[in-house]
């Protein structure tokens, strides 16, 4: 143990600062100038199978009996009621609503068979690469409560992401970037940018915003010369290491202070990693940046950047989809099903799958876990057949993949009854699919924790198995 009476004559930390606080530019300044370091690790609890993360969000809701879950009973009792017994508290649901069928067809694909339907082409292509999840449970059917479960782990909000949680155990392998780059597409989903936060965790683990056009970072490009910067950087540390020294001291400014040591190291590396203009022809082909569609182009964008990022040692990556018509999220349709959903497949689709190619092309599929999710699915009845029928918000069983980073492609697991309205075997919540990506990074989901509040807190809370059987 160490010595009591020795320690007890050391500084407190807030004494330290404010003792040491005149001479924090310098030290601030001297981090500029040196060599850089990436942020450090955590000790892993085991081998990892994978460095990194790239997450395809869709947000709104994509219908898994569109997608991934193929349900023949739809079409033969489509415009049957769907009566009392399969009415659900945690959808939106009556005994008069009827069932609908899928407007897609589905097939099996590639050498596993892989049912996947005619709504994503391109992803059909890569369904070897696919561990399909059919047996999605969430808590409600709200957009902005599933978003922060499916985000953090928690609906009522003020918990880490698990970007921040994955940046915070891994460290950064880049000197020059983020540990977790949020790539938006002008679009702010439902629970807000809470969804992308740090909350408890050290602040410069939350999500770095790139936007798809124009300036992807605002204010990383220096007006000034290096040397004139340097000072200015300098100053700006030594004031916030003062009123550190004053207030006790925060991680906030703490994190303040590394924040502008990281954006000077940023202003060369996020131009350089955000060009696509370095790829050749036919990968920003292959990624539809060619394409006539702004929607489609931009998303191709960022999805390109995602691989570079990860190229560049980035460990968590998060692509948004954007918001193309007046509406509560991009796959909320709960009417024009077939229109709006076609429409986001079409913008999707291609690049996703473009995504997956060219990371195993490259090698780095194997250490990158590529997680396709919505917050929830979407109900497989509707309150009348039309042909601007949609679908309702469904968390009693809805599907998302993974691919990638030691999961099993080519396969599906869990299943949901023959209409596709509840979870029927192997039911999996967020928590598990949490528990098993921090698995695949190294980390016991049990033992990554953080003290905050006088507990310890980690991304599952007091839930989350790690699923064995989606893993190769």
């Amino acid at each position: 143990m160490p010595d009591r009476e020795w320690c007890s004559v050391l500084p407190s930390r807030r004494e330290w600062l404010r003792r040491s606080s005149a001479g924090f530019g310098l030290l601030a300044l001297r981090g500029l100038l040196e060599e850089p370091t990436a942020r450090a690790d955590q000790k892993r609890h085991h081998p990892a199978k994978a460095k990194s993360v790239i997450f395809c969000f869709m947000d709104g809701g994509p219908s898994h009996v569109d997608t991934f879950d193929p349900k023949p009973a739809l079409t033969k009792y489509a415009g049957k009621a769907i009566g009392s017994a399969a009415v659900s508290k945690r959808s939106q649901s009556d005994p008069s609503r009827v069932w609908m069928p899928s407007p897609w067809k589905f097939a099996q694909r590639g050498k596993s068979g892989l049912w996947v339907s005619d709504l994503f082409p391109h992803l059909a292509g890569v369904a070897d690469e696919l561990c399909v999840v059919r047996s999605m449970i969430g808590e409600q059917p709200l957009h902005g409560q599933q978003n922060l479960l499916l985000h953090t782990g928690r609906v009522t909000g003020g918990a880490p992401s698990i970007g921040s949680w994955a940046s915070y155990g891994l460290g950064s392998a880049s000197k020059n970037l983020p540990g977790y780059v949020l790539l938006n597409n002008d679009w702010v989903p439902n629970g807000g940018l809470e969804n992308f936060g740090s909350a408890y965790l050290p602040a410069d683990t939350q999500a770095t915003v790139l936007r798809a056009k124009g300036l992807p970072l605002d204010n990383i490009k220096p007006a000034d010369r290096d040397s004139v910067q340097r000072r200015k950087l300098a100053l700006l540390a030594q004031q916030d290491g003062e009123f550190a020294g004053k207030g006790g001291g925060r991680d906030s400014i703490e994190s303040a202070i590394r924040n502008y040591e990281a954006a000077f190291r940023m202003q060369t590396a996020v131009p350089e990693v955000a060009d696509s203009s370095r790829e050749t022809a036919p990968t920003r082909k292959l990624y539809a940046l060619d394409s006539k569609n702004d929607y489609q182009k931009y998303y191709g964008l960022q999805c390109l950047r995602a691989r570079r990022l990860v190229e560049a040692g980035v460990r968590f990556v998060e692509v948004t989809c954007p918001l193309t018509h007046p509406n509560n999220s991009p796959w909320d349709q709960h009417g024009d099903l077939k229109k709006y959903h076609g429409e986001n497949a079409m913008i999707t689709d291609q690049s996703v799958a473009a995504l997956i190619a060219d990371l195993k092309r490259r090698g780095l599929l194997e250490t990158t876990i590529v997680l396709w999710a919505g917050e929830m699915g979407r109900t497989p009845h509707t309150p009348r057949l039309a042909e601007t029928a949609g679908r309702d918000h469904h968390v009693n069983g809805y599907a998302l993949f993974l691919a990638g980073g030691g999961f099993k492609g080519g396969s599906a697991f869990g299943a949901t009854d023959d209409f596709g309205n509840a979870v029927a075997v192997n039911p999996l919540t967020v928590h598990d699919i949490h528990a098993t990506i921090l698995h695949q990074l190294g980390f016991d989901h049990e033992k990554l924790t953080f003290r905050f509040g006088g507990r310890d807190h980690r991304l599952t809370d007091v839930h989350g198995r790690v699923v064995k059987e989606l893993l190769a």
